[in-house]
């Protein structure tokens, strides 16, 4: 028995533990995953697939759900090239709706519906640490490329009766012509289709989590991914224009991740809003830092509170420091003897960051909420928006907030609605649709600017228009008019969020174009272009 430990390895001691496989999985273990997988969703056997995976509650629960909510029948499933651990397939089947063995058949109707559905997904494989196996590793987006954790594929009556949305003159608002509008229109179907008189159609769609601890900003509307039976539309008339809402989808398709709305300040409507990626509604739920437009709301501030006149001398040195923070200019600038004026139209940092030590810690925030009316998540557009927000922060991150830095955040929805404010001298809460609809109640702001106040607000940035970092984009554009540049560094990028905001007329716009530069070059244009194609 000497020679027994230098054979085959055969007769290894009982209590000897077997080495768990570590490392990235062969190509040989990928594939054996992702058939044994496929091949038994495909046969009907959730309970056996969900074996291939790593979470074989979740998955047998998802792939039952396949069959049970969402209808498909007949599976076929054909994986294609493995990628590493990578591996793509193409699922195609047949949705079956039969109104007699659902719980709730169709009003009026009795006909079974089918239609074919084929898209692509894919698996990744991964080693399961505890025993070293390879499986899949499960998420519910492997089911479908667009399910996130909590949504659920649902075949049957549209949960909300589709709508026709409709521009201000009654047209058909179509999202091939306006493909921002994709996401709005889905809002407004959520927001008006069990109201606006439609009827609900047949469909497959992906139900979203619910979203009660979700704020407003984050929700997604449920998602159609085919549609068996149209339902009757119901008409839902909106306030955009179709000549800015055309004007609008122009500039931001020949840009990366821009994003742009113009408002009617005299009332608060919406006239367009567009975005270069068509999936999230940046222009609405965006939440970014809004560099130097702020500028426009802590001017206001300044100016109330008797520590800036437009045409007083102010400070504009090269660097100033709070709150153990050095603020400093863009290229270090500094105005020797100039005023308030010069340094609103030169976007001078340091001239705002300097009243940082005469300011409370919620002075800002107070003056966005009473006079500009954000920060309140009160907002009642007609879809899904986030209203701004101005928190209250003290030391250098209250003085970064007096810039547009720290922890404030915008969108051009929030930035057009403060150049409509300062155009119009009160603020109307922006909107899609009349709230005399739904008779919603709509956020209102609990004062306006003195008129002495407003005159000098406007002055500071007509004159940025004429005279300071504006001038290019506002050129030519008549006297009736104002505008504020703004740039927000963002970390991890090689260049800063672009913002411009401003009014002409009785129209107010305001773009970002996210790591474009300077706010006058990239954003700039862009809204020159909507004030342009409004007259």
């Amino acid at each position: 028995m000497e020679g027994s430990g230098s054979g085959d390895g055969s007769s290894a001691s009982a209590d000897e533990k077997p080495r768990i496989k570590t490392g990235p999985p062969s190509a040989k273990e990928v594939r054996a995953a992702a058939d044994g997988f496929l091949t038994a969703w495909q046969q009907g056997d959730a309970a056996k697939a969900a074996t291939y995976t790593d979470d074989a509650t979740a998955a047998e629960k998802a792939l039952t759900g396949l069959t049970k909510d969402a209808r498909l029948t007949g599976v076929k499933l054909a994986a294609g090239q493995r990628t590493g651990a990578k591996v793509p397939f193409h699922v195609t089947s047949t949705v079956v709706y039969d109104p007699s063995a659902s719980d709730k058949g169709r009003a009026g109707t009795g006909e079974k519906l089918s239609k074919p559905l084929a898209y692509d997904s894919s698996l990744t494989a991964v080693r399961r640490k505890s025993d070293g196996k390879v499986l899949v590793g499960w998420q519910p987006s492997v089911l479908h490329p667009e399910l996130k954790d909590g949504d659920k594929l649902v075949t049957g009556e549209a949960g909300d009766p589709p709508v026709k949305a409709v521009d201000r003159d009654g047209a058909e608002l179509d999202v091939k012509k306006y493909p921002s509008l994709a996401t709005v229109v889905d809002g407004l179907r959520e927001k008006f289709g069990k109201t606006a008189g439609g009827t609900a159609g047949v469909e497959l769609r992906i139900v979203r989590k619910a979203s009660s601890g979700k704020s407003k900003k984050d929700a997604q509307p449920d998602k159609t991914l085919l549609t068996l039976s149209e339902g009757t539309p119901g008409k839902v008339t909106t306030t955009l224009s179709p000549t800015l809402q055309a004007a609008a989808e122009k500039q931001v398709a020949s840009r990366k991740r821009a994003s742009v709305v113009v408002i009617r300040p005299s009332t608060g409507e919406i006239l367009a809003v567009a975005n270069s990626s068509p999936g999230f509604n940046t222009a609405f739920q965006g939440s970014l830092a809004p560099g130097s437009t702020m500028k426009v709301i802590t001017s206001s501030l300044l100016l109330e509170k008797g520590l800036a006149g437009v045409n007083k001398e102010h400070p504009c040195p090269k660097y100033f420091t709070y709150g153990h923070w050095k603020f400093q200019n863009d290229d270090k600038f500094q105005i020797k003897n100039g005023t308030f004026k010069a340094s609103f139209a030169r976007s001078c940092n340091t001239a705002f960051i300097s009243q940082a030590p005469k300011l409370d810690d919620d002075s800002l925030t107070k003056q966005a909420q009473q006079v500009f009316g954000l920060g309140m998540n009160n907002w009642a557009v007609g879809v899904s928006s986030f209203d701004g927000s101005v928190p209250v922060q003290s030391d250098a991150q209250m003085a970064a907030s007096l810039i547009g830095q720290g922890g404030v955040r915008m969108n051009p929805l929030n930035m057009a609605s403060v150049a409509a404010t300062v155009k119009n001298g009160t603020f109307h809460q922006p909107y899609l649709v009349s709230p005399d609809v739904d008779h919603r109640t709509i956020a209102k702001a609990s004062r306006s600017l003195s008129a002495k106040t407003l005159a000098d607000l406007r002055e500071l940035m007509h004159y940025t228009a004429v005279a300071g970092t504006a001038v290019e984009p506002m050129s030519g554009l008549g006297s009736d008019m104002g505008a504020k540049t703004g740039s927000a560094e963002v970390d991890g990028q090689k260049q800063p969020n672009g913002w411009f905001t401003a009014y002409r007329g009785d129209l107010a716009s305001a773009a970002v174009v996210q790591e474009g530069g300077h706010g006058g070059d990239s954003a700039g244009p862009v809204v020159r272009q909507m004030l342009l194609a409004g007259g």
